[in-house]
């Protein structure tokens, strides 16, 4: 911080309370001869409030002996509408140079003590020893604010790191069969659709969708030859497929974010069928985690409405019919329930937009489907 100069100390505005009109005449030629140039005064001390608030002040001169309000009472007043962070001088001038008044003073929120009659250049150094201080520690609290929000922004920005890393990584992922790159961010937001039909709270949801992202994650091991084959995979090109889920199980594995946790639980369960039939472990119905088979009914109905290396896009008409076909087969039947509630309500057109247009980090907010 820079030292305090006199010039930005004469330039500081003083309020005297007085209510002796010729004390207030000889406070402000003592002003006047130090090179203060803004003060203003009032004899009344009943208007000390309102003057406090149009003038602004950045320092007190207060007597303490006046009628209506004396100065005890002027500080109890100033003291309930300051800011807490703010920090008014105020030095008492006063003919009462008893222990107990000064203690009093001081304790009431003065923060020095002249005695009357007053000596001019301890006045000056007097009010300009509170006003450096002032400076001083408005500089401080000017100088804390900018480190706390620096502390804040930078703060921000190591909590979305690792979304923006989650979502990087699901992006390098995507690319390999989606050029878009949004079939991720679409999977999660139809994932987000049915968490939310099922009552999970909005935290659960968020981190839901989030985590569905990377369910795909594994495809950076699978080989581009079978990967982006446009014809029909052999049995040992499916093996491989098969592979990518373990793979991104081991890619995510041991994290300590609940995200990451959540989002290996997908990766490695998200092609398990109801049935039991699914792959890799073969879970059947309830043992496969709920996110998983959430995840499920998500991947696979983008999936379908996108064209992909080997596929053309199919209708959102012939997307929910194949949904319905698989419900109790590939899909949790209930789950199949929630999304088809939320189709039906909000329309398959409805539903393909709103999904659609919310492919950025903005959280799904279509509303839990009435079943």
């Amino acid at each position: 911080m820079q030292p305090v100069r006199d010039a930005d100390l004469t330039s500081s505005r003083i309020l005297i309370v007085d209510d002796q009109e010729a004390n207030v005449r000889l406070i402000e030629f003592i002003l006047d001869s130090a090179g203060f140039q803004h003060y203003s005064h009032t004899t009344d001390s009943r208007q000390v409030l309102q003057l406090f608030s149009t003038f602004q002040p950045d320092i007190l001169l207060l007597d303490l002996q006046m009628p209506h309000h004396d100065g005890f009472a002027v500080m109890a007043q100033l003291a309930s509408e300051l800011p807490v962070q703010e920090h008014l001088p105020i030095l008492v001038l006063t003919a009462d140079i008893t222990t107990e008044a000064k203690q009093r003073a001081l304790a009431s929120g003065a923060n020095d003590f002249l005695s009357k009659p007053l000596d001019a250049t301890e006045v000056v150094l007097r009010i300009k020893n509170l006003l450096r201080t002032r400076w001083l520690q408005a500089e401080l609290r000017q100088h804390n604010e900018t480190l706390e929000a620096k502390v804040r922004e930078r703060t921000r920005q190591l909590a979305e790191a690792p979304l923006e890393i989650l979502d990087r990584l699901a992006l390098a992922a995507e690319y390999r069969d989606d050029d878009t790159g949004q079939h991720t961010k679409r999977v999660g937001q139809l994932a987000a659709i049915i968490a939310r039909g099922v009552g999970q709270s909005e935290d659960q949801v968020e981190v839901l969708r989030l985590a569905a992202t990377l369910h795909d994650v594994g495809k950076i091991g699978v080989p581009d030859r079978v990967l982006l084959k446009p014809d029909k995979l052999t049995g040992e090109e499916f093996e491989i497929i098969k592979s990518h889920t373990n793979i991104g199980a081991e890619i995510l594995g041991k994290s300590k974010f609940s995200i990451l946790q959540l989002a290996r639980e997908i990766a490695v369960s998200h092609h398990e069928r109801w049935d039991g039939t699914g792959y890799p472990l073969g879970l059947k119905r309830d043992h496969i985690p709920l996110a998983g088979r959430i995840v499920a009914i998500a991947d696979v109905f983008d999936a379908l409405t996108h064209d992909r290396p080997y596929k053309k896009a199919w209708s959102l008409e012939a997307a929910v019919a194949e949904t319905k076909r698989l419900s109790g087969r590939q899909f949790d039947p209930h789950l199949v329930d929630v999304f088809l509630a939320a189709v039906k309500t909000e329309g398959i057109r409805k539903l393909a937009e709103f999904i659609e247009n919310t492919t950025d980090d903005r959280m799904a907010v279509l509303p839990a489907p009435q079943i």
